[in-house]
């Protein structure tokens, strides 16, 4: 009877290590594999391009009263980044403290849809997007205001209302 136990338990132990060693080769594939996926996933450089082409949007859509647009340009610009929150975490603490703060009045302005205030704040809030590049060490990349869209090809004074706008 105790050679038997002693059997069992032996066998037990031989299948839960088995099972360890096959289970602890699965994670190391998959953690490859995630390691690979962060390696080909944008980092902070391509999203920030979106982000720099939606901003220069933003201006025009607000300027021709086109609010859906604006309010989209600026909810795709903050998309647009989420990639760098797994590949470039301190820059993206970085960014969601501009957005979530500096960013907020130029939000508060589309949701009014004031171009006065929006101008106001957007012009504002342009330093504040060159203080962060300098952080970084993009000192050499400084923020104006454009003087064309970035898309030509969509009708910014296509006039519209946030409320259009769908989540």
């Amino acid at each position: 009877m105790f050679k038997r136990r002693a059997l069992v338990i032996v066998m037990v132990g031989v299948m839960v290590l088995s099972c360890a060693s096959v289970l602890y080769a699965a994670e190391a594939d998959l953690q490859k594999q995630i390691d690979a996926l962060k390696g080909v996933t944008p980092k902070i450089a391509v999203p920030m391009r979106e982000v720099g082409d939606r901003f220069s949007n933003m201006y025009f859509a607000a300027k021709g009263g086109n609010w859906a647009a604006a309010a989209y340009m600026s909810r795709y610009m903050d998309r647009a980044l989420k990639p760098a929150s797994l590949t470039k975490p301190d820059e993206y603490k970085l960014w969601r403290a501009f957005y979530d703060e500096a960013f907020a009045p130029v939000n508060k302005a589309i949701k009014a849809q004031n171009f006065k205030a929006f101008d106001k704040e957007y012009t504002a809030v342009m330093s504040q997007c060159h203080a962060c590049h300098v952080q970084m060490g993009y000192k050499f990349l400084k923020v104006v205001k454009p003087k064309a869209p970035a898309d030509k090809n969509i009708d910014y004074s296509l006039k519209s209302s946030v409320k259009d706008l769908k989540e």
